[in-house]
């Protein structure tokens, strides 16, 4: 089994239990592609936005073969790859899992046609029927955007407005012919909630949050999360990844609550549970926006640390485990980790006895290109504004050599920084103590890395630009002096 995607690190992962995944009564899958005779070819299949192969023959010369097992394969969408790994079309694997296809590469999808496999011949017709009429629309909505006449504007309207009342019915035909059939399942989890008109509130005007809050309550509707057929789709990690972008408030309490409540339902299933603790693990292991690891750490000590993520091979367990433990020292709000470090002179300074409203802890190497450039810029900003604001600079040399980062100093005027390093045997300390070391502590993978404290020490924000610090740096002063 392999990654069609070539994909390295973590998304891999989601491969090495799938090997193990229950395939009863076996699968024969008989398939004729033509030009390809004596020819290599897979049957793949979608997890999540991973593809893999599920199954590989050679064709003879008449360019047939049999995909076979004495295990039924797990349902979903599957997809025929042809010998240069080009995906050609896709075939959905039910309940029926004995059929017949037969498709000519220069006719593609015309040329697809399935024996024994009743679903697949609706799904094909659904196909072709999507496409025409998907083409249609697309024709209608060029014009509309070309036209001036109001007159046109309205026919052809209300042209795509037939077009789209059509393919409403022949989806919900398709799906009251094969109830809980895959591709009736597939069909349901495309609906989006139908919003109603807005109930009036108390001051005789429609309730402006109505909408927003019936399409979140029924974007579910149609999904059955104890279904683990669906991550097997290609549709379903869109529809999860959209709900959560613009349906679920960015803030981790909020992420948190949709979470648990989506891995309590998938509990009974547990290729579904599976498959969602890994897609939010990944997710938030390393977030989009800032503040957001809160959800990992969370993840981590309710379901990871507690041991119910014993499908994790152990080299991924402790790549989690290490990530966990790094965030847990710097989310935001809590107080930072204590830096008791060296500067220039060789005095031991404390990152606690430093007294100012703000302080800029910068992670920097003299010998780092990005440092190179970020550091003065950093600096100019500091002597210009930053400093008549209260802040100060704590910078932290990372590695480079002592030698290069005293001259940096120089060179650049960094005097007014409270410039420190780890000495050895300060490193030496920590180590035979049995306490994290400060890169651990403050999650410094690369370099640099600024962090923005309060008075107090706490962290108000991390990992951002110089610019993006200096945005929040404005809003906590102007909440200070409105």
């Amino acid at each position: 089994m392999f990654n069609l995607l070539s994909k390295k690190g973590p998304a891999a992962f989601f491969l090495l239990f799938l090997a193990h995944s229950c395939f009863s009564q076996g699968y024969a899958i008989h398939l004729t592609l033509k030009p390809f005779a004596h020819s290599q070819v897979y049957l793949g299949y979608h997890y999540g936005k991973i593809k893999a192969v599920a199954d590989s023959i050679t064709l003879d010369g008449n360019a047939e073969g049999d995909f076979k097992g004495k295990e039924k394969l797990p349902e979903g969408v599957y997809f025929i790859v042809s010998p240069k790994k080009e995906i050609l079309f896709e075939l959905l694997i039910g309940r029926q899992q004995q059929f017949s296809v037969a498709a000519d590469t220069a006719r593609l999808p015309q040329s697809i046609a399935f024996t024994g496999s009743s679903e697949n011949q609706s799904f094909q017709e659904y196909t072709s029927f999507m496409n025409s009429h998907g083409r249609e629309i697309f024709t209608l909505q060029s014009q509309l955007s070309q036209t001036k006449s109001r007159k046109d504007s309205a026919d052809i309207e209300q042209k795509m407005s037939r077009i789209n009342g059509a393919v409403k019915t022949y989806r919900d035909q398709l799906e009251k012919k094969d109830p809980g059939s895959l591709l009736s399942t597939l069909l349901l989890m495309l609906k989006d909630p139908v919003v109603p008109a807005a109930p009036v509130s108390a001051n005789g005007k429609p309730d402006a949050g109505f909408a927003y809050r019936y399409y979140k309550d029924h974007y579910w509707d149609n999904v059955s999360f104890t279904d683990d057929r669906l991550i097997r789709t290609p549709v379903f990690e869109p529809k999860l990844d959209r709900y959560f972008k613009d349906l679920v408030s960015p803030v981790p309490d909020s992420i948190n609550r949709e979470i648990d409540h989506m891995l309590l339902y998938s509990r009974t299933n547990k290729e579904m549970f599976k498959y969602l603790l890994i897609h939010f693990v990944q997710k938030y292991i390393n977030p989009e926006y800032m503040g957001q690891d809160a959800v990992f750490v969370h993840i981590f000590e309710k379901y990871i640390n507690t041991g119910q993520a014993d499908f994790f091979t152990e080299k991924y367990r402790k790549f989690v485990n290490d990530r966990a433990y790094s965030l847990m020292a710097n989310l935001i709000g809590q107080p930072a980790p204590e830096l008791t470090m060296t500067d220039t002179s060789g005095k031991t300074v404390s990152l606690y006895n430093v007294k100012a409203d703000y302080i800029l802890i910068c992670f920097w190497d003299p010998t780092c290109s990005h440092c190179k450039e970020t550091v003065p810029k950093v600096d100019s900003i500091y002597q210009a504004k930053w400093k008549n604001e209260g802040l100060k600079v704590v910078g932290v040399m990372v590695d480079g050599g002592k030698d290069n980062w005293t001259k940096f100093i120089r060179d650049h005027n960094l005097g007014d920084w409270i410039n420190v390093y780890q000495t050895t045997a300060q490193h030496d300390a920590e180590a035979s103590a049995g306490h994290p070391d400060y890169r651990q502590l403050y999650d410094v993978y690369q370099t640099p890395i600024l962090y923005l404290l309060d008075k107090d020490k706490r962290i108000i924000a991390k990992k951002l630009t110089y610019q993006q610090l200096d945005e929040v740096l404005n809003l906590k002063l102007k909440k200070v002096n409105p």
